[in-house]
């Protein structure tokens, strides 16, 4: 049975700490595959760059890790993003796949807010990642540098040099359609 993690977010922009992420799910936990999932319209009302943008940086950003792919399966669904329906998609889309959600050890403590958490949960044992700040969970030993896309956008906002933290290429299409205040 293929066993596919599921790293959804709002990835706006994707960062080298997501890159990573993904990087640990797929050589280090118990995952075939790793789906990243941008979210198509955040479910607490975060305002975003368009999807199509920030789809196309996911991608660009995970492009060269090997079994890792990144789904539209949200903008497929459309509206709010809720990760119980994402997950019921996505056995409809992967029949006789199991399911690991990826989240960092800072959602364990809002994962009340969530639509249906206790079914998510189940439908996709969590696969928690550590995050500065946070208790380190005892399955991961990995700590995700403290590093938000919030602070890259106001970093970027301000023109600062972001080599190192945000990918080449997520960084050469930020400037080429001026998102985030940058400029080419």
């Amino acid at each position: 049975m293929t066993t596919l993690a599921v790293f959804g977010g709002s990835f706006d922009p994707p960062h080298i700490a997501h890159v990573l992420v993904a990087c640990w799910a797929r050589l280090a936990a118990p995952v075939d595959r790793v789906l990243i999932v941008p979210t198509f319209q955040h479910a607490f009302g975060k305002q975003s760059v368009p999807f199509a943008h920030r789809f196309r940086m996911a991608e660009l950003a995970m492009a060269p890790l090997r079994d890792v792919e990144v789904s539209d399966i949200e903008r497929e669904l459309g509206g709010e993003s809720r990760t119980f329906h994402t997950l019921e998609a996505l056995s409809k889309r992967y029949p006789g796949a199991s399911f690991r959600l990826v989240i960092g050890a800072d959602i364990l403590n809002e994962t009340h807010k969530w639509f249906r958490w206790e079914e998510v949960a189940a439908m996709a044992p969590p696969l928690v990642v550590g995050r500065g700040g946070f208790p380190t969970p005892d399955e991961s030993p990995l700590v995700m540098p403290e590093l938000s896309s919030t602070d890259v956008r106001q970093r970027l906002g301000r023109g600062e040099n972001l080599r190192g933290e945000v990918p080449p290429a997520v960084l050469a299409y930020i400037a080429k359609h001026e998102l985030y205040g940058a400029h080419a």
